[in-house]
């Protein structure tokens, strides 16, 4: 008999993180289209359409990351991605057939873009968590990471190749151009298998024992695995069956909560996606040269996130995790606080100033805040409370980032650029006191040692 052909565990690992590379290129791909798309449909003004148009595929992720992992329970993390991948890949190219002066349209359609890309956000991890050992879990949830950054630095690039085309045409192909890397994510995701954990859930252990074997090394550890996940879907299904969304907020769990889902709502309250998305309205704004010739800017920041996200697979595991928040918070907040003092006390100053000490506050969060956002949530939740608590995290994390990409160029319009960072620099502080006032140390701690320390407060 013909022995079966197995897959690489490379390979699995790759493309079950490869839809980081939408998510990514979908956050990035707007930086550039935007200063074509204003021109072309003279929306200079309307600070309020710019806003919806480029926050609309986050309104429409706050739904998608609730409704995907809702929906992979049922059908499986794999059958979820590929469905996200079609989504995307549909959705993609209507925003690039958007017609003249449509922005209902494009804010719709790119709404239901948002499906996918929430899907993707909630998936990817979950089924990357599932499929890998624990003692590459840590660096496999910074792969995902790695996967966004780059996809925003693909996209980036793109932009830049495609600047000197006609405005009509630019932004249409960078937008219609998003369903290449859905094309390969689902080509992918066909061949990979499903993840071991829901063949158990749904009845299928000898479906799981072979999946495990292409990505375990011993048989032992193939059983041990096995009694460890009956054991765990055992007790998620009594968990599921004794808690309910007052149980977040009862004594015994409501700190750990409020710490998740506040380090998860900090990350996008603090102006992170506002330079992601407006990056070259930000230098036009600063120096008045063109939003469409200040495309090399997003490729550098860009890179600086590419090389902080590599930068954390290397020491995510040598520093407690409050320790690099509060590092990172502080210096992004002071990014955002100096440029407004500094042009109060030198008027003069080079309007460039802003746009360097933007750079230093991505580095920062590149390798702090970014990433361990979700290690925390992945951390801190006790298994009772763990599918609902990162959920209301996700759905937190999307509805800031909404906010932020919505407002920040309403903001920009009402006030001087220096005082709208300003706000987001005191946001910043404030997630520093949070914390350090409200989120345990969870680096080396057991699930139950948090859960413990939770029922203390």
């Amino acid at each position: 008999m013909e022995k079966e052909k197995r897959i690489p565990s490379w390979f699995i690992y790759f493309f079950g993180s490869f839809g980081g590379i939408l998510f990514g290129y979908d956050i990035g791909v707007m930086t550039g289209a935007l200063p074509f798309l204003q021109i072309d449909w003279s929306l200079k003004a309307s600070a309020g359409v710019v806003g919806w148009i480029t926050s609309a595929v986050m309104f429409g992720a706050i739904f998608g990351g609730a409704l995907a992992g809702q929906l992979s329970d049922r059908w499986g993390r794999r059958r979820m991605i590929l469905m996200s991948a079609i989504v995307f890949m549909v959705f993609s190219i209507m925003s690039g057939l958007a017609p003249h002066d449509g922005q209902y349209y494009l804010i719709i359609v790119r709404m239901f873009l948002g499906l996918a890309v929430g899907a993707a956000s909630a998936l990817v991890p979950a089924y990357m968590s599932e499929m890998a050992p624990a003692r590459l879990r840590g660096r496999l949830s910074g792969l995902n990471q790695t996967m966004i950054v780059s996809g925003m630095l693909i996209s980036y690039i793109m932009d830049y190749l495609l600047k000197e085309l006609p405005e009509a045409i630019a932004w249409r192909l960078m937008l219609g151009l998003a369903a290449v890397p859905a094309v390969i994510l689902f080509f992918g995701v066909l061949k990979l298998p499903e993840s071991p954990r829901f063949l158990v859930k749904t009845g299928h252990e000898d479906a799981a024992r072979k999946v495990l074997g292409y990505i375990r090394d011993t048989p032992k550890e193939i059983d041990d695995e096995l009694v460890q996940i009956k054991e765990t879907a055992k007790e998620e299904t009594d968990a599921a069956k004794t808690t309910s969304w007052g149980t977040l907020f009862s004594g015994k769990y409501r700190y750990l909560v409020i710490a998740g889902v506040g380090v998860a709502a900090f990350q996008q309250f603090q102006g992170a996606n506002a330079i992601f998305y407006y990056i070259p309205l930000i230098v036009e704004k600063a120096t008045g040269s063109a939003a469409s010739s200040a495309l090399m800017w997003p490729i550098i920041q860009g890179v600086i996130l590419v090389l902080g996200s590599l930068l954390f697979l290397v020491i995510a595991d040598k520093f407690k995790r409050r320790t690099l928040l509060i590092m990172g918070g502080t210096v992004m907040g002071l990014s955002f606080i100096l440029p407004a003092i500094i042009n109060t006390l030198i008027p003069n100053a080079s309007p460039m100033m802003i746009v360097v000490f933007l750079c230093i506050y991505v580095a920062f969060y590149s390798f702090t805040w970014a990433p361990l956002t979700w290690v925390i949530v992945g951390e801190i939740f006790p298994l009772a409370i763990r599918g609902r608590s990162s959920g209301l995290a996700s759905s937190f994390n999307w509805i800031g980032s909404f906010l932020v990409g919505l407002l920040f160029p309403i903001m920009t319009a009402a006030m001087p650029q220096e005082a709208v960072f300003a706000i987001f620099g005191v946001i910043c502080l404030l997630g520093v006191w949070f914390i350090h006032s409200c989120v345990p140390e969870t680096k080396g701690k057991t699930l139950e040692e948090i859960e413990e320390q939770g029922t203390k407060k």
